[in-house]
C-alpha cells in the first residue's frame, strides 16, 4: 500500500487492513519522500512509519530530491515526482519484496485528471484518465469520493497529514480542484465528478480495444530492413487486418483509413522512440501527410528521437542521428565492457544506449537500506572474473529470483513486451560467461544477495 500520509492513502490502508483476510493479501507499506517541503516531508515519512509500526506492517521507504531531478530532466515537479515514485515501486517488485502496489486515487482525482487533459488538449487515451490497473499498480478507489474517505477516517478517529502544496493555486491541478470543479458542481452539474469518472472508464475500455486492434495490425505489417523498419505505404493505409474483412465492408475503408493509419503511426513511433517525448496531434498530422503526399527523400524528425523518411513507396523509421541514444534499436550495435569490481565503484558508459551503469560494492547487510532506492543487488563473492556488461545475444539464458528454472532471455523480453528494435542492445551482465543480471529483471537466483551475503554489488542505471 503506497501511503503518503494524506487522508486518501491512510483511509485505503485502514480499509485494506479490514479486508486483508477476506482478500487473502499480505500488506506492507511503501512511502516515497519527494524532499519538496523540507521538515514537513520528513514529518510525513515519520508519520507513515509509525502508522505501519502500529499495525505491525513492514515499511519500505525511499527518498529523492525531486526538484533537482525535475531541473536536470527539464520537466515539471509533478511528472518528475510521479516517475521517481513508480521507479521505486518497480524496484521493490523486481527485488521480490512486493508483488503489487495499491494507490489511493479517488473519483475526484480521476475527474481532475480528465479535466486537466481536456484543457491541455487530448484524445481518447487522455480521456481515459488514470487506469484502474497499470502493470503492478492497482487503484481500487477510483469510484469513491474524497469526502467519503474523510468521513470514514473521522469515524475511526484516525489522524492524517495535510500537504500544504495542495492549496497552491498557482498550480493548474490545484486550480482545477479548488476553483473549476466546485464551479461546475455548483453552476452546471452537481454530479460532474461521477460523470467524468464514468467517461474515463468508458474511454479507457474503448482505448484498450483500439490499442489491441492497432497492435495486431502493427504485428502483421511486412517490415523491410533498410537501416530501420521500412513499411510499405500501401500497408500503412490498410485499416483492416485481412483482405476478407475489407471485402465485406468496402464502404467503411475510406472512413477508417485515416484514423486507424494515424493510430498505427503513433504506435510505431511510441514503440521505437529511445527517449521521452510527447507526440502531438500536429506531429501525427505531419507524418500522415508524408505518407499521403510526401516526396521521396523527405524526412521528419519527431519527438522522442525518431526520424521518419519517405523512400519512394516506403516509410522508414529510424533513430534520429542527432540522438546518440539507443541506436542499436535499429542498427543492432554491439558493445562489451569489462567491469573491475576490485575498484569498489565502477561506472560503465554505454553511448549506444545513451546511459551509464554504476556498479558499487557495499557492506551487507549493514548498508542494505541503501538498496531500497537503488535496487538490484548481487552477492559479490559469488561473482567470478571476467565480469562483463554487454548487449544480450541469442541463446542467453537467465533464471531470475522467483523462477524455478532458467529461460531464454528472448522469451523473458517477449513476456515483458520489449519491442524488437529495443531488445537488440538490451544490457546484461555476465560473470565468468554466465548471465547474472539483465535490465528490468530480478538478478539470477544463484547470484542474488541473501542472509549469507557479506558484500553486495548494487547496479544503478543513469542517464548521460
Amino acid at each position: 500500500m503506497a501511503v503518503s500520509g494524506g487522508a486518501d492513502s491512510v483511509a485505503l490502508l485502514l480499509l485494506l487492513l479490514e479486508l486483508r483476510d477476506k482478500l487473502g493479501i499480505v500488506l506492507s507499506v511503501v512511502h516515497f519522500n519527494h524532499k519538496l517541503r523540507g521538515k514537513a516531508s520528513d514529518a510525513d515519512e515519520q508519520f507513515v512509519k509509525k502508522l505501519a509500526a502500529k499495525h505491525g506492517l513492514e515499511f519500505h521507504a525511499s527518498h529523492r530530491d525531486v526538484a533537482e531531478m525535475a531541473r536536470r530532466q527539464h520537466t515539471n515537479l509533478e511528472d518528475a515526482g510521479r516517475r521517481a515514485r513508480y521507479i521505486f515501486f518497480e524496484l521493490l517488485a523486481d527485488d521480490g519484496r512486493i508483488t503489487r502496489v495499491a494507490t489511493a486515487h479517488t473519483a475526484d482525482d480521476q475527474a481532475e485528471t480528465v479535466l486537466a487533459h481536456i484543457l491541455r488538449g487530448t484524445g481518447l487515451a487522455g480521456l481515459g484518465g488514470v487506469r484502474q490497473i497499470a502493470g503492478r499498480v492497482i487503484r481500487p478507489l477510483l469510484e469513491v469520493r474524497r469526502a467519503e474517505l474523510r468521513t470514514y477516517l473521522r469515524g475511526k478517529k484516525q489522524a492524517w497529514r495535510e500537504d500544504a502544496s495542495n492549496q497552491d493555486t498557482t498550480r493548474m491541478r490545484a486550480r482545477i480542484r479548488k476553483k473549476l470543479l466546485p464551479l461546475l458542481e455548483e453552476k452546471f452539474q452537481p454530479a460532474v465528478v461521477g460523470h467524468l469518472a464514468t467517461l474515463a472508464r468508458i474511454a479507457s475500455e474503448e482505448e484498450a480495444f483500439l490499442q489491441f486492434f492497432v497492435r495486431l495490425r502493427w504485428w502483421k505489417l511486412p517490415v523491410q530492413n533498410t537501416g530501420g523498419p521500412g513499411i510499405p505505404i500501401a500497408e500503412l493505409l490498410k485499416p483492416w487486418v485481412d483482405a476478407d474483412t475489407a471485402k465485406k465492408f468496402p464502404a467503411a475503408r475510406e472512413e477508417l483509413e485515416k484514423p486507424l493509419t494515424k493510430r498505427l503511426l503513433r504506435q510505431i513511433i511510441e514503440d521505437m522512440k529511445p527517449r521521452r517525448g510527447q507526440l502531438s496531434a500536429k506531429d501525427i498530422d505531419a507524418i500522415f501527410e508524408l505518407v499521403l503526399h510526401g516526396q521521396s527523400g523527405k524526412c521528419l524528425c519527431l519527438p522522442g528521437g525518431i526520424k521518419a523518411t519517405r523512400e519512394r513507396d516506403t516509410i522508414v523509421f529510424s533513430v534520429a542521428a542527432q540522438t546518440a541514444t539507443i541506436n542499436n534499436r535499429t542498427q543492432g550495435k554491439r558493445y562489451e565492457h569489462k567491469v573491475d569490481l576490485n575498484a569498489g565503484e565502477v561506472i560503465a558508459r554505454v553511448p549506444e544506449l545513451g546511459c551509464a551503469f554504476r556498479f558499487r560494492v557495499i557492506d551487507w547487510p549493514p548498508k542494505r537500506g541503501e538498496t531500497k532506492e537503488e535496487g538490484t543487488v548481487l552477492d559479490r563473492h559469488r561473482l567470478r572474473a571476467p565480469v562483463v556488461l554487454r548487449n544480450w545475444r541469442p541463446g542467453d539464458r537467465l533464471r531470475p529470483v522467483g523462477h524455478r528454472s532458467a529461460h531464454k532471455l528472448k522469451r523473458l523480453l517477449n513476456e515483458k513486451r520489449i519491442n524488437r528494435w529495443e531488445r537488440g542492445g538490451w544490457p546484461v551482465l555476465t560473470s565468468g560467461g554466465v548471465l547474472v543480471w539483465a535490465r528490468g529483471f530480478p538478478v539470477a537466483a544463484e547470484f542474488a544477495a541473501d542472509e549469507r551475503t557479506r558484500a553486495g554489488v548494487v547496479i544503478v542505471e543513469e542517464q548521460i
